[in-house]
This record gives C-alpha cells, sequence and structure tokens, in this order.
C-alpha cells in the first residue's frame, strides 16, 4: 500500500495565531509583555515542552524545572480551550486529500502538538476522517526529529514505506531520520532556505502533491 503522511502545524494548518494567543496570555498571566507572531513562529516545531522554554527564556521568566512544568500546564490549558479560532487550512488541503483517499492512499499524521489540541483542530476543520493512524507529541517520550514517531504512523498504517509532508527544518530531519523522503511545504514555518534543507521534494501549492507522490512511489517501485 501507498502511505503518505502529514506533519500539521504549518503544513495543513496556519496555526500560529492560536499558538501565538495562547502564550501570550500566559505571559500576560505573569506579567510579561507579548510576544510578536514573527518570534512565535520561529519557536514553533520542536513540541510544546521545547516553545514553552523558548518562549520563557526569551521573556526571563525562571526556567527551574517546577517553573517550566507551571508555564508549560497554562499554557496547553489556554491553548486546548482556544486552538482553532484564528486557524486556517492551507489552500486546496481538503480537495488534495480526498483526492488522495479516494485514490486508495493511506494517509496518516505525525504532529508534535499534543493529542487534545490535535483532535480538536482535526475535528473543527474537518480533517480527521482523512486519517487512519495519528500521533501526536504526547504519545511517545521523545518527539520529533527523533524518527519514533514517524515509525509508529507507519507501523500503524502497516507500511514499510512513506513519503513524509513536512514544513519545517524539524521535519526534514525526522525524514531523512526514518529514511524516508520528505516531501517540503514552502509556505509553512521554516526559517532556513530550502536549498541548504535538501529536502527530496518541495511545493508550494498542494496541488502539485499527488503528482509528487507518483514520482515518489515510482521510485520506491524501481529500488
Amino acid at each position: 500500500m501507498k502511505a503518505i503522511v502529514f506533519d500539521l502545524d504549518g503544513t495543513l494548518i496556519d496555526s500560529v495565531g492560536d499558538i501565538g494567543a495562547a502564550l501570550n496570555q500566559m505571559l500576560a498571566q505573569n506579567g510579561c509583555t507579548p510576544l510578536t507572531l514573527h518570534t512565535v513562529t520561529s519557536f514553533i516545531g520542536k513540541g510544546s515542552s521545547n516553545l514553552v522554554k523558548r518562549v520563557i527564556d526569551a521573556v526571563g521568566l525562571p526556567d527551574d524545572d517546577a517553573s517550566h512544568a507551571r508555564y508549560l500546564a497554562e499554557f496547553l490549558h489556554i491553548y486546548t480551550k482556544e486552538s482553532a479560532g484564528l486557524t486556517t487550512v492551507f489552500e486546496h488541503v481538503h480537495e488534495v486529500l480526498t483526492g488522495l483517499q479516494q485514490s486508495g492512499m493511506l494517509l496518516g499524521l505525525c504532529t508534535n502538538k499534543p493529542a487534545a489540541p490535535t483532535q480538536i483542530v482535526l475535528d473543527q476543520f474537518g480533517l480527521a476522517s482523512f486519517f487512519s493512524a495519528v500521533v501526536g507529541g504526547d504519545r511517545l517520550p521523545t518527539r520529533k526529529p527523533d524518527p519514533a514517531m514517524l515509525h509508529l504512523v507507519m507501523q500503524e498504517l502497516a507500511v514499510d514505506h512513506c513519503l513524509f509532508v513536512g514544513d519545517s527544518e524539524v521535519d526534514v530531519a525526522t525524514a531523512k531520520a526514518a529514511g524516508m523522503p520528505v516531501a517540503l511545504f514552502t509556505k509553512g514555518y521554516r526559517q532556513t532556505p530550502v536549498a541548504e534543507l535538501a529536502p527530496e521534494f518541495h511545493f508550494d501549492d498542494y496541488r502539485v502533491l499527488p503528482a509528487i507522490a507518483e514520482r515518489c512511489f515510482s521510485g520506491f517501485n524501481n529500488r
């Protein structure tokens, strides 16, 4: 079977508005000034714990383990309640996922976002039914770029190979660590030039993804 596994934030959805709002509410509760969305975007990618760590370091809040745990809990409480109000789905995602699913492609999701807000977003935007396997950032002890999450999605899809679709340095590193090709969506949260990351494929319009998938799986068949 052919399978495509997707990242979520910055790949299928633009969620930085809600993430930034939740972080800034947490900061306000602790007497700090808000961060710009540009700054928040640069911190996204390695999971909520890392995100909060970078935020509290940036604003000078205490970063001992107990303080970090409290700020993380505050952020997740706020974000889980308000995770879809400012979020949008990237153009053509629904139609392309529909076409891929109808063609018999297995689809999975591998995200460092925790399971609760992931499910809220998937349900809110009508994306949940596309995915036969979903692994969130609190499922395993490790997170992307460790390949274990991607390997687990592949295991649940019962496939040995997949195309991984992501938007960031973390996603490219995850695919490379897992030994899988990556298609980089270039309108997400990446900071590094595409050429420097050297993904097997890259695109800025979802309508070309089916053709990329065909090229990718033709390569698998020729191995």
